[in-house]
Formats: C-alpha cells, structure tokens, sequence
C-alpha cells in the first residue's frame, strides 16, 4: 500500500474516491482518521456540526488516560490536530444517505455532492434524550437547555432544576454549582446512579438538593422559563417548584438513520456490530455512542474506532 506523508494541510476539494470515508468528527471519528493514515489509507472525516463532537460541550473530562481533568474543548482540539497533522482531510457538511456500489460505498451529502469509500466508519454518536413533556419543546432556548457549558453563564445566581442522577447530571450539576445559586435535581429512582465520586460531589455540595423518587411532568412560563411541575411517583402528589431554568441529562438518542437497512438497529435504535466493529454490510462499521455496547466513553469510542480500522486494513486492502 502507498504511504502517505504526515501533513496539517487541510484539504479544500472533497474527492472523488477515499479508502475510508468516516461520518462524525467525534473521538471515535477522528480515532479512525488517525490509525486509518497510520495504515497509509487515505480518508476523509465527514463532520456536520464541530470537529471533536460533544466532547467540546463537556465541562471537565477526568477519566481518560494521560489527561487528569482536562477541559473538554481541550481534549477534542487534541483529538483534531493529531488527525489533522497525520493527513486526515475534513469536510464540513451532514453526510445523508450510504448506498452500496459493488465494493465501493457512495457517500451523499446535504450540499449536492458526493464521494465514494471501500470503507465507511460510522461514528455519527448521540445527542440527547428528551423528556417529552409539555413546555419542554415552548421553552427550548428561553430556560431549558442540554448543555451546561454552553447555557451555564445564562443562570449566575439563579435557581434552576436538573433533571437526571447519571454521570452527566451529576458532572453538570457539579459544574454548574460554581455559577448558580441553587440547584434541585430531580431524580426518577431512589438514589444517585452515577459514579460514586461523582455521587459523592453532589451529595455535599450545599448549593444541591435531590428530589428522589420524582418527575418532571410540565415546565410553565411566559417568555421564559418560570416553574416546573414535579410529580412523586411513589405518592403521585405533585408540586410547583419556582425555577429560573431547567437542565436535562436523561441519556442519549443514537443518530443511526443513516444505517437504516444497512445495518442491524436494536430497539433503542443502537447499531449492532460484531466484534469487529463491522455491520451486516461488509466495509462498513459503527464506532462510539452510536452503537449497541454497554459503556459509552471517549476510551471505549477510540477502542471501538482502533479495532475497526485494524479489520478494515487487513481484510479489505492488500
């Protein structure tokens, strides 16, 4: 196989053919990008939104190996220099539609073009739940956020409401404790069920109190976000807490689209693979959030992007 020459150029022009074609500029993405040039295959990240995925939106990362908490926008622009300076080439728009042309597969996307890959890395990730309530989608923007990095400054001194008690809600709340002047977490179960550090950090902290056993039924306001509807549901009693915003961290939904009749999806909507990372499609593989697997972290999406690239490169490049 040729070997291409480590550069930071960045390529202007998408092209016609790529030997790896990976959709998402998440960890597992750009992982994929790096070990698939460390092959001498050529490739090209497909990335919608931010190069470096949600990883740019986490406050602090403090479990992976060689970066004791380091800031989330950090990491992912590490992510995306090393996959730049071996020779990745990025390309900034939503990738559509996968179709299968003998051994090539065609990559079309939301601009008009298209490009063609013997080998597609889908690492397309998660975004998150919803709750589905009333006032959820009305005040989306005006108090209700997902994202505690980005909306945080917004609610300095307020009072607001976290609904979840995972790793994200607890990391966040944490997070978010440092700005707000309350917090009332509401958490469906009758404990925590993140990380016991994380646990730990929430539980005393004084600006954090836990709601067990309850949930959020409606978010009422007028341009904003004024109070929230919170339901026992052991009792069924419900009341009216005054907030100022509202958090929610209540897990993840996969963009698998893309899959559909490409790949098994289970019913949660997670892509199945084999161990190889590899759908029932040859050549093409699911990495990271997006795919059905019981741990989902920035280690696992580079685990999972690794062992792709790897099967790819002996079993479809001579």
């Amino acid at each position: 196989m040729e070997f291409f020459e480590i550069s930071s150029k960045e390529s202007k022009e998408l092209k016609e053919k790529y030997d790896v074609a990976v959709i998402g500029g998440g960890p597992g993405g750009l992982t994929a990008a790096i070990y698939a040039r460390r092959a001498g295959l050529s490739v090209v990240v497909i990335e919608r939104d931010i190069e470096g995925g949600y990883v740019n939106l986490t406050h602090l990362v403090e479990n992976y190996p060689g970066f004791p908490g380091v800031k989330g926008e950090e990491l992912a622009s590490k992510f995306v220099e090393h996959a730049r300076q071996f020779g990745a080439e990025f390309y900034n728009v939503a990738a559509t539609k996968i179709e299968v042309e003998g051994e090539f597969k065609k990559i079309i996307l939301d601009d008009g073009k298209e490009t063609k890959a013997k080998v597609v890395i889908v690492a397309t990730g998660a975004n998150p739940k919803k709750l589905g309530i009333p006032g959820e989608e009305e005040f989306n923007g005006k108090g209700v956020s997902y994202c505690a990095t980005c909306d945080g400054y917004l609610f300095s001194g307020k009072d607001i409401v976290v609904v979840g008690g995972g790793d994200s809600a607890c990391d966040e709340s944490t997070f978010l404790a440092n700005i707000v002047n309350k917090i009332t977490m509401i958490q469906l179960l009758e404990t925590l069920t993140a990380a016991k550090t994380l646990q730990e950090r929430v539980l005393s902290n004084p600006k954090i109190e836990v709601w067990y056993n309850s949930t959020l039924k409606e978010i009422r306001g007028d341009e904003k976000v004024r109070e929230v509807v919170v339901q026992n549901v052991k009792t069924g009693e419900e009341k009216v807490l005054k907030t100022d915003g509202v958090f929610i961290f209540v897990g993840l939904d996969p963009n698998s689209k893309i899959l559909e009749g490409l790949a098994e999806i289970d019913r949660y909507g997670y892509v199945v693979t084999d161990e190889n990372m590899e759908t029932k499609t040859k050549g093409i593989y699911a990495v990271g959030d997006v795919r059905q697997k019981n741990l989902r972290q920035i280690i696992t999406a580079a685990a999972d992007a690794a062992i792709a690239i790897e099967h790819a490169a002996k079993n479809y490049f001579g």
